[in-house]
């Protein structure tokens, strides 16, 4: 996709504050909660993966290592305006493609309910019944990365 790129920080760039503002946005002012409420500790060693367009953050996913060659994808949120443009899956691949490339064999998520066909169809597989997080159902899904890179 045209104009937009696809890159990954850290916590402590200039790009943080809007990761920050857009996973506000999307992920906790619609279910009524705040990230002024978490403990956003985590952030600091996670991968933080950003599309942007016009130099503004409409994406992101963060990638925390939970040990050996697994990692877990979190707190993806894409402004509603970029929603249903592909801008997730380019995400994701982007980070796939990270992973791969950095000897992590298996990624895992905690999918809310009403997007697991979206990561189904990025080839991830559900492995756990639903559980509730954040207030709303979710679900684990996992892929393996052995794949990538081959064919």
């Amino acid at each position: 996709m045209q104009d937009i790129s696809i890159t990954h920080v850290t916590h402590s760039a200039p790009e943080y504050a809007e990761v920050w503002q857009l996973r506000e946005d999307v992920l906790r002012r619609p279910l009524g909660m705040s990230l002024k409420n978490e403990d956003l500790g985590m952030d600091a060693e996670d991968i933080i993966f950003i599309a942007k367009h016009d130099g503004k953050v409409i994406a992101c996913l963060m990638l925390h290592h939970i040990g050996g060659p697994i990692m877990k994808l979190r707190q993806m949120a894409v402004a509603e305006t970029w929603q249903g443009k592909n801008i997730g899956r380019l995400l994701v691949t982007e980070a796939e493609k990270y992973c791969a490339l950095n000897g992590f064999t298996t990624i895992i998520l905690h999918a809310r309910q009403v997007v697991c066909g979206f990561y189904e169809s990025l080839d991830y597989y559900i492995t756990s019944s639903v559980f509730t997080e954040v207030g709303i159902p979710h679900l684990i899904m996992k892929k393996e990365l052995s794949a990538i890179g081959e064919n």
